[in-house]
């Protein structure tokens, strides 16, 4: 089923979500959202993994704190937030393939709202096939944000200034790693983001894009294109981790550098870029593989990185140094793995993780605003060193 649902317009004040609950069994499971006003709803599914996906316009979650890390009946988990402008998302993830039976948007019983309610029940793989909703993978390429107030125009400007770009991972409904205190990665790293394209603003010496600046989801080809469409000089994605307690969730912390590379440098490197890579799943959005057959790829990923891979090796080794002062870093603080958004042929770029979040003194650090601060201060420092020695030994732009 793919199901269009609509209600009453938005009032002048917006529309908000104020709870939402599952009920029921494996038999049958009801998905039930209280909304202060009605408005269209779009229901559909996707397979690989197992989803159901509701996209909804302009509506603000305020829902109390955890809602949806419990799953219930035939639903493992869900989330919720902005998908892109002008646009929220909800994502369930279902414990296999479902069929929706009943949709509805009814008048609240104290006639304050509304409730969006509907019902999953089991069907088989055949039946599911690939989802209601496998035609709208095209359509996270529509999705790519504008730039926002604090990124520079699409098209480039002509300056002497160095083009920096600057990646705080995941947002809007994709919240990142949670910590123990329900601290997002996504505001984290959004929060440094900020101070740091602050910071590198001020020196009068870079030109400073964002690939968001606000509470959106960007999708990891849209964070790619968005650096090529402006030619930036160097892309920066920041990030902060979170490891369960069985995984050294308690002791293990401090900030790691990753560069790009076909093959993991190790385990660990490895784990994180799958767990990175799958943001666009965690989404909602229907991630098509067709990279061809692995030998084409590889000679195409040699090509595509050989180039920047030098650069973004310099930049790594002088970030490390710079972040020494500031902070603990991570007993392997450089690292390398199949980062899809380090896949830039036109620029060297390093995927930070600033900390663990699931390390209280790491938690600490991250939250605050002084923190940051010395932080960006290290990266800028590690910015105008690397440029620095690049520009003695090459032409100007």
């Amino acid at each position: 089923m793919h199901a269009w649902l609509a209600c009453a317009v938005a009032s002048e004040d917006g529309v908000f979500a104020s709870r939402a609950v599952l009920s029921g069994d494996a038999a049958r499971t009801s998905f039930r959202l209280e909304l202060s006003v009605g408005v269209p709803a779009e229901i559909y599914t996707l397979a690989n993994p197992y989803r159901v996906i509701v996209d909804l316009p302009d509506v603000e979650f305020r829902l109390p704190d955890g809602t949806g890390l419990e799953g219930l009946g035939l639903v493992r988990a869900f989330r919720y937030g902005q998908f892109a402008e002008r646009k929220a998302r909800i994502v369930l993830d279902t414990t296999g393939p479902v069929r929706i039976e009943r949709a509805a948007m009814t008048a609240a019983p104290d006639a304050k709202g509304v409730v969006f309610t509907f019902d999953m029940v089991p069907t088989d793989p055949a039946s599911f096939g690939v989802g209601t909703g496998a035609g709208k993978e095209a359509e996270s390429e529509d999705a790519a944000p504008a730039p926002s107030e604090s990124t520079a125009p699409a098209t480039p400007a002509v300056s002497d200034k160095r083009v920096i770009m600057i990646d705080p991972g995941h947002g809007g409904i994709d919240g990142g790693a949670v910590s123990v205190s329900n601290i997002l990665e996504k505001d984290i790293v959004l929060a440094v983001g900020k101070e740091l394209s602050l910071q590198l603003a001020a020196t009068g010496r870079y030109d400073v894009r964002m690939t968001r600046a606000t509470d959106v989801f960007v999708s990891l080809d849209q964070r790619v294109k968005l650096s090529a469409a402006q030619n930036v000089d160097l892309f920066i994605s920041l990030h902060a981790d979170s490891l369960a307690a069985e995984d050294g969730g308690g002791y293990v912390r401090g900030a790691t550098v990753y560069t790009l590379s076909e093959r993991a440098s190790d385990e660990q490197a490895r784990l994180m870029a799958e767990k990175e890579n799958a943001s666009d799943l965690v989404a909602g959005i229907n991630v098509v593989d067709g990279d061809g057959n692995d030998e084409v790829r590889s000679i195409l990923f040699d090509l595509m990185t050989r180039e920047t891979a030098n650069f973004s090796a310099d930049f790594s080794n002088v970030l490390v140094r710079k972040l020494k002062p500031a902070r603990v870093l991570s007993r392997a603080p450089q690292r390398a793995a199949a980062f899809k958004v380090l896949k830039q042929n036109h620029a060297p770029s390093v995927l930070i993780e600033l900390g663990y979040l699931s390390h209280p003194e790491d938690e600490k650090l991250l939250k605050s605003p002084a923190w940051r601060k010395k932080i960006s201060a290290s990266i800028t420092a590690a910015v105008d060193t690397y440029f620095a020695k690049r520009t003695a030994g090459s032409p100007p732009r």
